[in-house]
């Protein structure tokens, strides 16, 4: 993919419109130097791996975007109540996200598009533009609004939320249980919400995290109901941990799953639900060599 963009530069196909970028492109951050904005859309357990690497993009003001699925490893800093700066071992084991990046440099960002890579160097958009953004804190600094600004002028969405952790926890919601349940049953989103027996499964975990999100101060905007009806009306899809198993590469589990049951014994709130499916979906991620 990177070589393919050296030569041949970025082509996106969006709305049947297809233009080509000729982005700098490497895999050496040295040859970049220090960033205004560094946008980390990995998934979160590739992202202690790059740590180190991505040192010499960072400079003084440099901020981070937070773009990555599930609970975030920054996710207590600046939170008020009892958890403020708390740190979750099941994501950030040895605090070394919270050190070598630190999270006085993040913004929160819950991201919507869906695109995909049918080839090396082409990008597919399938639908959506919204990058929600978020300062920890909930302040409108002038780097989120500089940000949302520069997104904007691009055409994308870009609102500036000053609860960014009540955004990130109706996508949460969804991948927590869709996810392990469409690798534990090879179901697709539709399949799984329209049979009673997994759609009972999927809200008795949508229930328990949410009592956990509202004990650490979430308002949860829709019920639960409606946002199982949402990830139906996607249609016969196969989420993103069941490709990952169907492809033997490493499982998005602890972000997604491990975090929220941290998380309820963090705040003595039962996750039983949440739990069982979480020690089935290690054992499966196990076997098939997709989670150490």
């Amino acid at each position: 993919h990177l070589e393919a963009m050296q030569s041949n530069g970025l082509t996106l196909i969006s709305e049947g419109e297809t233009r080509i970028a000729k982005p700098f492109a490497t895999d050496d951050p040295t040859k970049a130097g220090p960033q205004d904005y560094i946008f980390i859309t990995l998934k979160a357990h590739s992202v202690p791996g790059i740590a180190d690497a991505i040192q010499p993009l960072i400079g003084p003001d440099t901020a981070v975007v937070w773009g990555v699925n599930g609970v975030p490893w920054w996710y207590f800093y600046q939170l008020e109540g009892d958890y403020t700066d708390k740190r979750l071992d099941s994501i950030d084991p040895g605090n070394g996200q919270w050190d070598k990046i630190g999270p006085e440099r993040i913004i929160g960002c819950v991201v919507y598009p869906a695109a995909e890579v049918p080839e090396p160097g082409v990008i597919q958009h399938v639908e959506g533009n919204r990058f929600s953004l978020g300062e920890p804190s909930g302040e409108k600094t002038e780097r989120v609004q500089t940000l949302a600004a520069e997104l904007s002028s691009a055409g994308f969405r870009a609102p500036i939320r000053p609860r960014i952790r009540d955004e990130l926890w109706v996508k949460l919601w969804g991948n927590l249980s869709f996810n392990p349940i469409s690798a534990l049953t090879g179901a697709t989103l539709e399949a799984m919400c329209q049979e009673p027996d997994t759609r009972a499964v999927i809200r008795d975990m949508m229930v328990e995290a949410q009592a956990v999100g509202e004990k650490l101060g979430v308002k949860f905007p829709i019920a639960v109901d409606k946002r199982i009806d949402g990830g139906m009306a996607v249609g016969a899809h196969k989420t993103s941990m069941l490709q990952d198993l169907e492809r033997g590469r490493p499982m998005e589990i602890d972000a997604l799953v491990g975090a929220v049951s941290e998380m309820g014994q963090l705040t003595d709130t039962p996750t039983p639900t949440i739990d069982a499916i979480l020690a089935l979906v290690k054992m499966r991620a196990r076997l098939a060599g997709c989670y150490s």
